[in-house]
């Protein structure tokens, strides 16, 4: 990978949750090309071994961890084995996250005849949500971040420049349409991201958040590519309301990334959602 900027990050252990997603992937690998120790820690543990694998015949040093962001003895588990193998975290990169099918709706708008239960059987409306999908995406999404936090903070006090970086999402600014409950756990996600800068300030823990816009992931990809390829409704949408006319690349996430995670680049900055979108969220449709 050619990093847009090159921080050295020898002797520091970054840990990285849903690190073996598309976009957590390229941040271990940036983050390993810069000299650090990296644990790569996913839910699938093969999908982590694929990433860890390829950093290491890259030259870098990274393992792999299985790993649950909502159970707090996984968690533990695996901070155990990094602390021995790695050595303690001084970065952490809450990047687990994602929608579930059962908090979202099936019409952007609520329609006088979706009323209607006989003739809306197979339409999901607001009032239809499945309130277990809506706590399965905040869960994912709030306590996914929260409790890695509080599994790996205490400890990083103790280390030197130690941060926190948040994966949030353009829906914590302006919330897409379906999705309500994935909108509403970014925004608390990015919340909780100032009130961490906040409360940690005083043990030099700083916190900061990145906002990506839209970027093409396996999350993703059905929603905004048709099978040939081709572009679904929903991707014209995004493209119309994005003033740069195309989607992110993974990379384009890399120079904000780094610089965040750098005290000697970002020492004073702490408490900020930096959206990183093409434009998107200054965009007023006019």
């Amino acid at each position: 990978m050619k990093l847009p900027i090159k921080i050295d990050f020898t002797g520091k252990t970054v840990v990285i949750t849903g690190a073996g997603g598309v976009l957590c992937s390229y941040f271990a690998e940036a983050i390993a090309e810069c000299g650090a120790n990296v644990a790569v820690l996913d839910l699938r543990l093969d999908a982590a071994e694929a990433v860890a694998a390829k950093i290491r015949n890259n030259g870098g040093n990274a393992r792999a961890y299985a790993c649950n962001v909502l159970d707090r003895d996984s968690l533990t588990t695996a901070k155990k084995a990094i602390d021995s193998e790695l050595g303690p975290c001084n970065i952490l990169i809450n990047g687990a996250g994602g929608n579930n099918p059962k908090g979202t709706t099936t019409k952007e708008y609520l329609f006088p005849e979706d009323l209607d239960a006989e003739t809306t059987k197979d339409v999901i409306t607001f009032f239809d949500l499945d309130p277990k999908g809506i706590e399965f995406v905040f869960n994912l999404n709030f306590l996914g971040t929260l409790l890695p936090t509080q599994v790996f903070a205490r400890d990083m006090a103790r280390t030197k420049d130690p941060l926190i970086l948040n994966i949030s999402s353009m829906n914590a600014f302006r919330p897409l349409t379906k999705i309500p409950a994935y909108s509403g756990a970014k925004a608390a996600v990015s919340n909780l991201t100032a009130w961490l800068a906040v409360h940690f300030a005083k043990v030099g823990i700083r916190c900061n958040a990145i906002a990506p816009g839209f970027f093409v992931t396996n999350q993703n990809h059905a929603m905004l590519k048709n099978p040939d390829g081709s572009l679904t409704p929903r991707s014209e949408k995004i493209l119309a309301a994005t003033p740069m006319g195309r989607f992110g690349e993974p990379e384009e996430l890399i120079g904000t990334l780094l610089w965040l995670c750098d005290a000697g680049a970002s020492g004073f900055v702490n408490g900020i959602v930096v959206p990183i979108d093409g434009g998107f969220s200054a965009y007023s449709g006019v």
